[in-house]
């Protein structure tokens, strides 16, 4: 092709882009949207490193991990692979179909509910069986438009109570897998059930670089440095290599405390074709016949409250700081955004790398000038290429990423002020929603103390017309869920 026609057919292409995008109607150009997903992009990549050290050493009931494997870490480059991959598509399809600056990955929180919460008590396969159900029946429910009547059914400071909670979770999750927080033995016949570090202090390198790395992700965070996940574990883990190398320290697992909680920071492979093991790896109703089926439903239930009210808020929160919101605070091709969000969802179990949701970290992008879908198509195929660098998870210890989820909860935490404390009806529901999901390790518990604590005021006070009857419904099912127990040995 000659220099003419190169020159000819570049307007072209930006006009054919600018069209099918509408860059210039929402006073954007190529540039900042390109930018803006390259933003986006560095803002959440870590989930990358992340979700495989949430997923991946956690057995199921059979005792079998993620991605195959005896659980040494060998199984973690097949996670991030099949986590870069759902991420890349879904975010480009967030982009392509609902013109919309919204990025999409594997949820926190929701992937170590999945881990903790359901896998433990059945298998991998299973878990993420209910991850599709919860995402097939959020896609029935978007499409049937029932997805407003259940999203007015809780009232609004209850949803902000269980992203409070659920922060919490994930920074006490944080703590704990980095050693900066230990459980108390039994054999130590005391009734605090844990401590700082081990015995009481911090004990081991491992936690210097924890600590090192919680102080660098705070400091760069409120220095508003872009990419400042990132940058901290990446700097952090830099750290454990040189004292790895230095030190030659070894495993807890292996070597007791004061050595690497999961995985020790020696490095290996950083490129290869990745492994897209975990794919396919589900079993729709497994969990049905391994849990039971009204436990379930009500972890279903769970992942798609989770799923369904975060969704909402932040294309809401995306919109508002682009500036593309209407009058009523609605967002451009609303249905066309909880569509592409329902399909990650049930895209993400099926793919074996727990629900896919949107990310607030978008609003970074939208900060650096993105304003259309393009912004996402650039993010996503940034995805697409860090499954190449899948191995390099194999070299990162839980110490440098974990720091991530203690500002992850803090971020989740700063919703707390939308909650009236000083209106008893809803501010008591709302601390048990809260504080029961770290103290009992369990989202559902969390969320079933909640809401049966608002039916029982609301009756109590005479207010029964005002709990909306799907409300009724769910306490009622928590009631059979926390008495499961003696209710099973009274019918056997």
């Amino acid at each position: 092709m000659s220099n003419q026609t190169q020159h000819a057919a570049r307007p072209s292409r930006a006009r054919g882009l600018d069209g099918f995008f509408r860059i210039s109607e929402r006073g954007s150009t190529l540039g900042r949207e390109i930018r803006g997903g390259v933003v986006t992009f560095l803002t959440m990549a870590y989930i990358v490193v992340l979700n495989p050290l949430i997923l991946g050493f956690v057995p199921d009931s059979t005792g079998a991990y993620l991605g195959g494997g005896p659980g040494d870490g060998s199984n973690l480059p097949v996670i991030a692979a099949g986590t870069a991959l759902v991420a890349g598509v879904l975010t480009i399809a967030m982009g392509a179909v609902a013109n919309f600056p919204l990025a999409l990955a594997t949820g926190l929180g929701l992937n170590a509910f999945v881990a903790n919460a359901v896998a433990t008590r059945s298998t991998w396969e299973d878990a993420m069986g209910l991850v599709v159900l919860e995402g097939i029946i959020i896609l029935v429910l978007v499409l049937t438009g029932f997805r407003r009547a259940v999203f007015h059914a809780v009232p609004q400071q209850l949803k902000i109570a269980i992203s409070v909670g659920i922060g919490l979770f994930i920074a006490l999750i944080g703590f704990v897998d980095a050693g900066f927080v230990t459980r108390i033995p039994d054999v130590a016949q005391t009734t605090v059930p844990v401590q700082l570090g081990t015995g009481g202090t911090l004990t081991g390198w491992p936690v210097l670089v924890f600590a090192v790395g919680v102080v660098l992700v705070v400091a760069l965070w409120v220095r508003r440095v872009r990419g400042a996940i990132l940058i901290s574990i990446v700097a952090t883990a830099v750290l454990a290599f040189v004292l790895q190398a230095v030190l030659d320290l070894g495993s807890v697992a292996q070597d007791g405390p004061g050595n690497w909680a999961l995985n020790v920071p020696e490095l290996g492979g950083f490129v290869d074709v990745p492994d897209f093991g975990t794919l396919g790896e589900f079993s729709l109703f497994g969990a049905f016949s391994s849990v039971g089926v009204l436990a379930a439903l009500l972890l279903a239930f769970t992942l798609l409250l989770a799923d369904f009210f975060d969704t909402m808020g932040t294309m809401t929160a995306i919109g508002a700081e682009a500036g593309l919101n209407d009058e009523d605070g609605i967002p451009p091709n609303s249905q066309r955004i909880l569509i592409v969000d329902s399909v990650a969802a049930l895209a993400g179990g099926a793919a074996g790398v727990s629900s896919n949701t949107s990310y607030i970290e978008s609003a970074s992008g939208v900060g650096e000038g993105a304003r259309t879908g393009l912004a996402s198509v650039v993010t996503g195929l940034l995805f697409l290429l860090s499954t190449f660098f899948a191995p390099i998870v194999e070299a990162i210890p839980s110490e440098a990423a974990v720091p991530a989820l203690v500002l992850v909860g803090f971020l989740m935490m700063q919703q707390v002020k939308g909650i009236d404390w000083d209106d008893l009806e809803i501010a008591i529901p709302a601390f048990l929603t809260i504080v029961l999901m770290p103290f009992t390790y369990s989202i559902s518990v969390g969320i079933g103390a909640g809401f049966l604590a608002y039916v029982l005021i609301k009756a109590v006070v005479g207010k029964v017309r005002d709990v909306h009857p799907l409300m009724w419904l769910v306490a009622g099912l928590f009631v059979v869920y926390f008495a499961i127990d003696p209710i099973t040995s009274w019918l056997t």
